[in-house]
């Protein structure tokens, strides 16, 4: 898996493609996708597009997509993933993952609002998906299986069950959430973990974002950023890469595109993780409550992780 990826969610119509053609032109090899960002067919397109130049093949782009929670059904694993790889014009994925450990019904919509239609977390579910999941490897479908937003318990419940280690588990992961335990015990596991919104991401839908704090204003980062005549931007990026989660941050500018592949070549030394790591501010972004039943304890979704 390439360090850095570009993320495409919130990435809308008209332009995701040439945010995606224009990265894998200029050197990104991992694009983070997703069935349920509405999106695919156009990144698809966008791919044939770069690989009838001749210069970039199918083989060199690490592709993940992911399987939304309507579609964790035994059942519909398997038509699920036909249909992503229909719409990315690909006979394989680099990586699928479950992208929650939450389901909905198969008649809920795609983001239920105030629990409606949403089942929960059951391992006797997430073992039955993840059934449907390893038969994916088996047909060719998928080279590498991976789950998203798990938790410790959940991974040990899943492993309990599972013939195949998960690969990957792509979280929420940045300077103001570290995942030190987490990390620790997926890599006890040889589990990558794989950062999502490794910038904060400052456009989040959230109505209430005001409140939080915004890590491109870290004062620490800042400092470091100066050090090294850099932004605060390709720190955040830089530290996530030199503790191995490789890092998703999503881009449709091309100079944004451009700015975010330099992480690759900026060098933090020991002070600087140090100095990351002691930053007191500990915050999630992406808290999920929408995910949540009706008067269901907040605590089932992380299990009392930062």
């Amino acid at each position: 898996m390439p360090l850095i990826g570009l993320g495409t969610w919130k990435s809308t119509k008209g332009e995701v493609g040439k945010a995606v053609k224009f990265a894998v032109r200029c050197g990104f090899r991992h694009l983070d996708c997703a069935w349920v960002y509405e999106n695919e067919a156009e990144i698809g397109e966008s791919l044939h597009e770069v690989f009838k130049e001749g210069k970039v093949k199918r083989e060199e782009i690490f592709i993940t997509s992911k399987l939304w929670c309507n579609r964790h059904a035994p059942e519909d694993v398997l038509p699920t993933c036909q249909e992503t790889l229909k719409n990315l014009q690909t006979d394989y994925l680099d990586l699928y993952l479950i992208h929650l450990p939450i389901t909905f019904r198969k008649d809920a919509a795609l983001r239920p609002s105030a629990g409606e239609g949403i089942l929960g977390y059951s391992h006797e579910r997430m073992a039955q998906t993840w059934q449907a999941m390893e038969q994916l490897v088996e047909k060719g479908l998928c080279k590498s299986i991976g789950i998203s937003n798990f938790s410790v318990k959940k991974i040990q419940t899943l492993l309990e069950t599972a013939k195949i280690v998960p690969a990957c588990n792509q979280v929420e992961s940045h300077p103001y959430l570290s995942q030190l335990e987490l990390k620790k015990y997926c890599d006890s596991k040889g589990i990558v973990i794989a950062a999502y919104s490794p910038l904060g991401s400052p456009d989040r839908p959230y109505p209430d974002k005001e409140a939080d704090p915004i890590i491109l204003n870290d004062s620490v980062l800042k400092k470091i950023a100066d050090k090294h005549k850099t932004t605060v931007a390709l720190v955040a990026l830089a530290w996530g890469i030199k503790r191995g989660t490789p890092v998703l941050p999503k881009a449709v500018s091309e100079n944004h595109i451009k700015d975010n592949l330099e992480a690759l070549h900026l060098k933090l030394d020991e002070d600087d993780m140090k100095a990351v790591e002691s930053i007191g501010i500990r915050h999630r972004y992406f808290k999920m409550h929408s995910m949540l039943r009706p008067n269901e304890d907040p605590q089932n979704l992380w299990d009392g992780e930062e």
